[in-house]
């Protein structure tokens, strides 16, 4: 394939291609800023295939990366929010020599040269070779799994994988002359690399946005300076809770492609009755995002479920129990090619070249996927099968509750049981006892946590908003028992 950015300059040069820190530019000219720092580049880059990339939703970091993707380098792409071991031993996995990084970047890493981006601008430049054609075996991008459960894998993502992903996605939301697609989730992770490819391949601007700020989102999208976005759970509640009573979007704003975790029944609920479309979708690193998605018009029937596998996407769901609940497969062109130096654990993860996801789901009878929750969330209790977010659905009808976190912890008896980090509403407050006593109602024996502890603070999550229960395991350790 032709070097998408040239293609669009070529095809488009007029065409607006980012909106980003109150400027605009089209795509002719975002291409000759990407030239000027391919010429940057050279003068510092050593013959390490790889560059490591630590940015912000930034306008040096969106022109460096595509920089570094015209230069045929391999990104790899850090988690700023990282502590310094963490990222020294992604640093270390990748072999990295050398990291470009925003300007506010503070950590000074071992083993590698750091240059920041406002060091790259004031250099001249030397001649730069730029990449004519794109091969679609060919590894651009190389991304850390979220860490839900352990130690991140890098997940080597070609051309290919980027190119049949955007197909898949525009096949299933289509696209229309005048969309924009406000990119406030991290560039550095696949849902926000994925809008910036899909900006080059589509041909439509991009709305960066440094930060999450939902009163400006909100404001921007009421402005209609926006068409599509993409956002996990969290930050759509934030919009909701943000979005004045007696104000909707207008109609030029099509879509919330909605992603990266359970999102409350509530939630959906006030989203349809503001008007907002909300697109649920499911992908992973592996998939180069999103794989399957509910369509709008399935989304008031299929409340809950993530849609059907896009095209052209198979899925299977196998080992299933007698209630149709199994292992999530998949294969498709956008499954990415390698996992970074274990290439056994990327066979490992294959059954006869289906992709095995780590995820439990089942199927309607009409072929709408739902997912259960990730095989390594899953407790097995006494040799029953607990899945956290279906409790974690139950407790949340309760007005009191304004969210739980439900994990698995070691007993003596049953291998592990359940228990749950509760987050009251203002003013509000339930027992231990009242919340056993409603489980109870509600729920099989086993599922009902055997603990309830009040927890306060922001629940540890991903650049992506999962949130890693895993860590909530040790806070459980130190916490307080009960609630109050």
């Amino acid at each position: 394939m032709e070097n998408w950015l040239h293609k669009q300059a070529d095809l488009k040069p007029n065409q607006l291609a980012l909106i980003a820190e109150n400027k605009q530019y089209t795509f002719a000219q975002l291409e000759q800023i990407v030239i000027k720092r391919t010429q940057q580049l050279m003068t510092i880059l050593d013959d390490n295939r790889r560059m490591g990339v630590l940015t912000t939703n930034c306008l040096e970091g969106y022109v460096t990366i595509l920089a570094l993707q015209q230069l045929g380098r391999q990104l790899v792409l850090l988690n700023r929010r990282l502590a310094k071991p963490e990222l020294e031993d992604q640093i270390d996995q990748a072999q990295l020599t050398q990291i470009v990084q925003d300007d506010a970047f503070e950590l000074d890493l071992s083993n590698v040269q750091q240059f920041t981006f406002h060091y790259l601008s004031q250099l001249a430049g030397q001649p730069a070779e730029i990449l004519a054609d794109f091969k679609e075996d060919q590894v651009t991008s190389i991304m850390f799994t979220s860490g839900t459960t352990g130690r991140p894998k890098g997940v080597e993502q070609s051309f290919g994988n980027h190119f049949y992903s955007a197909m898949g996605s525009v096949l299933n939301l289509g696209l229309l002359p005048d969309d924009c697609w406000l990119a406030a989730v991290p560039i550095f992770h696949i849902s926000g690399f994925s809008i910036m490819m899909r900006s080059l391949i589509y041909g439509i601007p991009v709305r960066l946005y440094e930060h999450f700020d939902a009163h400006q989102i909100n404001a921007d999208l009421l402005a209609g300076r926006g068409t599509v976005i993409s956002l996990v759970p969290v930050m759509l509640e934030k919009m909701l809770a943000d979005l004045p009573k007696n104000q909707s979007f207008p109609a030029s704003f099509r879509q919330v492609l909605l992603g990266g975790g359970p999102v409350k029944q509530a939630t959906l609920v006030a989203s349809q009755a503001r008007g907002i479309s909300i697109t649920q979708c499911y992908g992973m690193t592996e998939t180069a995002s999103q794989i399957i998605a509910l369509n709008p018009k399935d989304a008031a029937a299929k409340l809950g479920s993530v849609g059907k596998p896009l095209f052209p996407v198979s899925l299977r769901i196998v080992q299933q129990d007698s209630a149709g609940l199994g292992q999530l497969e998949v294969k498709a062109p956008n499954i990415a090619v390698g996992y970074l130096n274990q290439p056994d654990k990327y066979q490992a993860s294959f059954d006869n070249g289906w992709f095995k996801t780590g995820d439990l789901g089942w199927q309607d009878d009409e072929g709408f996927v739902y997912i259960k929750g990730r095989q390594g969330d899953m407790i097995s209790s006494g040799g029953e099968n607990v899945f956290p977010q279906e409790i974690e659905a139950v407790y949340r009808q309760l007005p009191e509750i304004e969210d739980m976190v439900v994990v698995g912890v070691p007993d003596a008896q049953w291998g592990r049981v359940p228990v749950a980090l509760v987050k009251f509403k203002l003013d509000t407050f339930l027992s231990a006892a009242a919340l056993r006593n409603y489980g109870r109602e509600q729920l099989a024996h086993y599922k009902v946590p055997r603990d309830f502890v009040e927890y306060s603070n922001d629940w540890p999550r991903t650049a992506s908003g999962k949130i890693q229960r895993y860590r909530l395991v040790t806070k459980y350790r130190n916490m307080k028992k009960t609630p109050r």
